[in-house]
């Protein structure tokens, strides 16, 4: 099975919410390697500037409407990318919200709840199932979900950890739901060709954190980008950070 580890010009990658932040940084790193990247964006006007951007740098980028909470959108983007390339090569579910009314569960806002659970790991189960078809015409695919160290059930149970402070219900169960996500679907997969991973990119300053966090947008994007050029005999259906292996 060929892998996908080499610098190659025929490669087709779709990144959600690739218009800021980790997800930018991620389209641009798999666009250098010759990639043909899919800038998914909800916003016409940001993710079209995300694409132009990336143009300017020489790399083949080109802007996709995604929203993750409006299906429509998803088929659309999967029909075109069916349309000019007839299978899609690595997909990665970047696209997540943190919202301020989330918090602990005796005061979290139910609300806040239920739209984090809903962008964060609905909307990554509903690409990844319309995209599937595509990533299986792939001779060796890639699924990277964007996770967190803080969707660890193990690390949120441990008070010496670092981040132990950090109990958001919405955010943390839903970077949870996604590594359930992760696991089912590389157990699904099993028999293909497909790898099937999460990645925890680390406290990285964007504006999920209002840029509070302690690692650049290029250490953020780091462990995903090399999830998504695992060759053969990578690993699948694993959470994973730049440190190497994520407790469940």
């Amino acid at each position: 099975m060929p892998s996908i580890d080499s610098k190659t010009t025929d490669r087709i990658a779709l990144v959600t919410g690739a218009n800021k932040g980790i997800g930018f940084e991620i389209a641009r790193q798999l666009g250098r390697r010759g990639m043909t990247v899919y800038v998914a964006a909800r916003d016409r006007k940001r993710g079209s500037a995300a694409a132009e951007k990336l143009q300017g740098e020489g790399l083949a980028a080109r802007f996709i409407e995604l929203d993750v909470l409006r299906e429509e959108t998803i088929r659309s983007a999967a029909a075109t990318i069916e349309a000019a390339h007839g299978r899609l090569d690595v997909l990665v579910n970047n696209a997540g919200i943190a919202d301020r009314e989330d918090g602990l569960p005796s005061r979290a806002n139910l609300d806040a709840v239920r739209r984090t659970l809903l962008t964060n790991f609905v909307g990554p189960a509903v690409v990844a199932q319309a995209m599937l078809p595509l990533l299986r015409r792939s001779p060796a695919a890639r699924i990277v979900n964007v996770s967190s160290e803080l969707g660890s059930l193990a690390l949120n149970a441990d008070p010496e950890w670092e981040h132990a402070w950090a109990k958001f219900l919405g955010y943390n169960a839903s970077k949870a739901a996604l590594n359930m996500l992760t696991v089912q679907l590389a157990f699904e997969l099993k028999d293909t060709p497909i790898k099937v991973n999460s990645a925890g990119p680390g406290y990285t300053k964007t504006d999920l954190n209002d840029n509070r966090g302690t690692q650049t947008v290029e250490e953020g994007a780091a462990e995903a980008i090399r999830l998504a050029l695992l060759p053969a005999d990578g690993p699948s259906g694993g959470f994973f950070s730049s440190a190497g292996p994520v407790a469940w």
